[in-house]
């Protein structure tokens, strides 16, 4: 009886660790689906209109089924992403781009949201200053524990001069959300992991990561980085 009990047991906990990741990913291709559906349906119900109005009612009917529009509507906005991503790449998408970053920085609230999440796109693609590679370590919550940090700026104390590093906390499983942590240069752990495996390992709750980690080892100076 104790056996059967046990073997239950086990299997219960089998089936809840097999299916948790089905459902967080599950969970998250829902969420990109519906955005995506959302965002390129308007696009889908003009076309169906302009069809009805020419008369195309067979083409209508199958513009508006669910399955179609949403399928339809996630490609529609793929390949408007890409269009936008090389539009941007030549100097008349640049320039206009610029243009429209121009208007956008005499309106008092969208200025500020749109510069500040500009910027900080921009600086997580560039290496960050003292000597700190981009994905650091640092003691938090506690001293006694460390958690991963992504590094935005390198700031200087204007009283005694000190270095310290703007570190971004990001939470798990939604990286999205997290903690911004002001913290003395000497006191962060520069990491060798890239972006792509610290999101990896946020994301996973740790499942997923590199097979080491400098944990022990305090920033050193880079000579060939910037200050």
């Amino acid at each position: 009886m104790v056996s059967r009990k046990m073997t239950t047991r086990r299997y219960l906990i089998a089936g809840i660790f097999t299916l948790i990741p089905l459902w967080i990913t599950w969970l998250v291709l829902r969420f990109l689906f519906n955005l995506l559906t959302a965002v390129g349906r308007p696009a889908i119900q003009w076309i169906a209109d302009r069809c009805e109005e020419r008369g195309y009612a067979g083409l209508e009917a199958v513009l508006k089924s669910p399955l179609f529009t949403s399928i339809l509507a996630i490609v529609l906005v793929v390949v408007a992403i890409y269009l936008v991503g090389w539009f941007t790449t030549v100097v008349i998408g640049r320039r206009i781009l610029h243009f429209f970053e121009s208007i956008l920085a005499r309106i008092p609230l969208v200025s500020s949201v749109y510069g500040s999440v500009k910027k900080l796109v921009t600086v997580l693609q560039e290496k960050p200053g003292g000597g700190l590679q981009r994905v650091v370590l640092i003691d938090f919550p506690s001293p006694e524990m460390k958690t991963v940090g992504l590094v935005t700026r390198v700031l200087k104390d204007s009283v005694s001069g000190r270095d310290l590093a703007a570190v971004y906390v990001p939470t798990t499983p939604n990286p999205t959300s997290g903690y911004l942590e002001i913290v003395p240069l000497e006191r962060v752990t520069s990491t060798n992991w890239t972006m792509d495996e610290a999101m990896a390992f946020i994301i996973s709750g740790g499942a997923v990561a590199p097979e080491s980690m400098n944990y022990d080892h305090s920033v050193t100076p880079d000579p060939e980085s910037n200050p």
